[in-house]
């Protein structure tokens, strides 16, 4: 059964129907409209805890016609408690919401490519393209494999090595632009109006941003149906975090969780932070960057929900806040050696943001807080050259051990003071 009731302009609330359609009349993006009087009569937490761990748990507030059949398996990555962390950037109680081992290819954006691809199905698209910055073309690239479609994934030609692998070894077609994301986004867009392709994040934008609210039910079901108090999320185009507070909302308004507060923080790097310049100087509106910035996976100079992220953060009684290379990289390995988990560079972006606005004093240290970490690191290990110690060599001599390994160690342990 479909809870999908249309499509609606965010701006000037023209209706219309269900279609692969790009943006309104009057050029601003569409919305997904559903049943909430369905939604409350027929969701419960137990019906939710009956099906499988994965994010099709919470079909009916995603935008199909029909159950899902392909992509099956995403989802349902843990909340991990954080410890460690917490007491390193100084707040009370942490966790990590690790999509960073997400199927199959490590990233959030496996939630919002399996909505797409779904609907793309239902739409009878034959071929399935996206413009991405390396997570979505991985994505797109293993759902359509699996799904038996034919895959063009269109990117800056300066990507990492790993995710421009990472997405030809599915057998995707790899189209690498002389430019940066936006000139990649403009470039399929205009194939998107040409020749009727399905790219997931052009004409199926509307179903596909939907996938990323799995993320925030999650959190709220794995705390025991309730709300974390502050949400630290990563922004590049600016969806997602719009993304967790409508998914917020809409468990309230259905009342699988009690309603109070939540507080939305928006983290990008420095060389590329025209959400977060938006949000320290008091307005919304977007004044595009050209980026500079090692992290390439939030590279996106003019954010297409960059208006509406900065409502979001706002409207929360938030704020954006941006971080520099040098910060990424100690977020990076902050993360790895406090709590083994290996972000990618947006994962350094987010817990060098969270680290700035606790020292700071514009986040609560003694409030609940979820960190969003949307990518795994071994994707971006470029970014940890020449930031390591790689170790030392030695010979298979006990001596050598005891000189060069052993009276390092014993140097380094304090002495016990009686």
């Amino acid at each position: 059964m479909s809870y999908v009731t249309g499509l609606k302009c965010r701006e000037c609330g023209k209706d219309y129907p269900i279609a692969p359609r790009v943006v309104c009349d009057c050029i601003a993006p569409l919305e997904i409209m559903y049943d909430v009087a369905g939604w409350k009569r027929d969701l419960t937490r137990e019906k939710i805890a009956s099906r499988p761990p994965n994010m099709w748990r919470y079909r009916e507030l995603l935008p199909l016609s029909n159950d899902p059949t392909v992509s099956l398996n995403v989802g349902y990555t843990p909340l991990v408690n954080a410890p460690r962390l917490a007491k390193a950037i100084g707040c009370r109680k942490l966790w990590i919401k690790n999509d960073a081992v997400n199927s199959p290819t490590l990233s959030f954006k496996d939630r919002v490519v399996a909505v797409a691809l779904n609907k793309a199905i239902e739409f009878g698209f034959k071929i399935i393209a996206c413009a991405s910055t390396g997570n979505l073309a991985n994505a797109v690239a293993a759902h359509s494999a699996a799904a038996g479609l034919q895959a063009y994934v269109f990117i800056p030609e300066d990507l990492e090595e790993a995710k421009i692998i990472g997405s030809a070894v599915y057998g995707a077609k790899v189209v690498k632009i002389r430019g940066n994301y936006d000139q990649v986004n403009r470039l399929c867009s205009q194939i998107a109006g040409e020749h009727g392709w399905g790219f997931v994040n052009v004409n199926l934008r509307a179903f596909y941003a939907e996938g990323s609210k799995t993320l925030a039910y999650e959190v709220a079901e794995q705390l025991g149906w309730r709300l974390p108090d502050q949400v630290v999320v990563p922004m590049a185009g600016g969806s997602l975090i719009t993304r967790v507070g409508k998914a917020f909302d809409e468990l309230t308004e259905i009342g699988l969780v009690e309603g109070k507060p939540y507080i939305l923080y928006g983290a990008q790097a420095t060389g590329c932070s025209p959400i977060t310049t938006a949000t320290k100087a008091g307005h919304r509106e977007i004044e595009p960057q050209r980026p500079s910035t090692i992290a390439r996976s939030l590279a996106i100079g003019n954010p297409a929900d960059g208006y509406y992220a900065t409502g979001a953060i706002m409207a929360s009684g938030g704020a954006g806040e941006d971080v520099s290379d040098p910060e990424v990289v100690a977020g990076m390995k902050l993360l790895a050696e406090t709590e083994g988990i290996l972000g990618e560079t947006a994962a350094g972006v987010t817990v060098a943001v969270a680290q700035k606005l606790l020292a700071s004093g514009r986040m609560n240290p003694d409030a609940e807080t979820v960190l969003c970490v949307t990518g795994n690191g071994l994707k971006t290990l470029d970014a940890l050259q020449n930031q390591l110690d790689l170790g030392l060599t030695i010979r298979p001599r006990l001596e050598e051990f005891e000189e060069q390994v052993l009276n390092a160690v014993q140097a380094s342990v304090p002495v016990a003071v009686s």
